[in-house]
């Protein structure tokens, strides 16, 4: 699948049809497999389009069979891919709609992915957003050995890359855990890898470079007080930041 426009013809449902793709629709529907569906909100922003014309945007995936919509909870209403629209993507993810239990989450990673990608430090080290999502379906049933991140961040080493060949692990903290569950996530994402990461051989470096959380104001505190607690080696390689706008109703 490339950026260009696609013609992909769509039988497995009575109401899908032929439907030219553009890089823009390639875009959407990757995002909202990847991060389990999005607000509409958030997803007009990141297509970069007003609310009408993303109206407009998912008439045509939902008429093609590509995508379910409604109102799951208080504020915009969100969107998720069907099974048809998940073949698009060759993602093989389950065609669910996003749990109800975990839409505040959901919203604020999406939020916290797209503040990143919009960055110049992104553009200028090529980054690339690996899903939990992704990280999870990566793992083939294995249980890991340690926390999932919400997602983890590659900087390719090339010329111009602010942080040449590192990995990150992203955290978006909504609620305050208990300071010593904190601190253990902590460790674990920045001791040496378990062998469950993909493409990781046991000890063969630090799991993460780095780990940034990015806090709700109510979980500001204990996940600084939980950096605090780490050696100074650790501790220098945790980042506590605000929730970008958009992360929270």
């Amino acid at each position: 699948m490339n950026t260009g426009d696609t013609t992909i013809t769509q039988g497995r449902r009575s109401d899908a049809g032929t439907v030219r793709l553009t890089g823009r629709d390639i875009t959407g529907l990757v995002l909202c497999a990847e991060m389990h569906g999005a607000p509409y909100d958030l997803l007009a922003g990141a297509l970069g389009v007003r609310e009408d014309r993303l109206r407009a945007i998912i008439s045509r995936w939902r008429k093609a069979g590509y995508a379910d919509t409604g109102r799951l909870g208080p504020g915009p209403a969100w969107l998720w891919l069907t099974r048809p629209g998940l073949a698009v993507t060759g993602l093989g993810f389950a065609p669910t709609p996003p749990s109800l239990a975990r839409l505040a989450h959901l919203r604020a990673v999406l939020a916290v992915r797209l503040s990143l990608e919009a960055g110049d430090a992104w553009q200028a080290g090529a980054a690339h957003w690996r899903s939990e999502r992704r990280l999870r379906a990566a793992m083939s049933g294995r249980v890991p050995s340690g926390h999932v991140p919400d997602a983890e961040i590659s900087w390719p080493d090339i010329p111009g890359s602010p942080y040449p060949g590192e990995r990150w692990a992203i955290e978006a903290e909504l609620t305050p855990k208990p300071l010593a569950r904190t601190s253990a996530i902590m460790r674990g994402l920045l001791s040496r890898t378990t062998g469950y990461h993909p493409g990781a051989a046991p000890g063969d470096g630090p799991r993460y470079a780095r780990v940034v959380y990015l806090t709700a104001p109510r979980a500001r505190s204990v996940t600084a007080r939980a950096a605090a607690t780490l050696p100074p080696p650790l501790a220098a390689r945790v980042t506590v930041r605000d929730l970008p706008g958009g992360a929270l109703l």
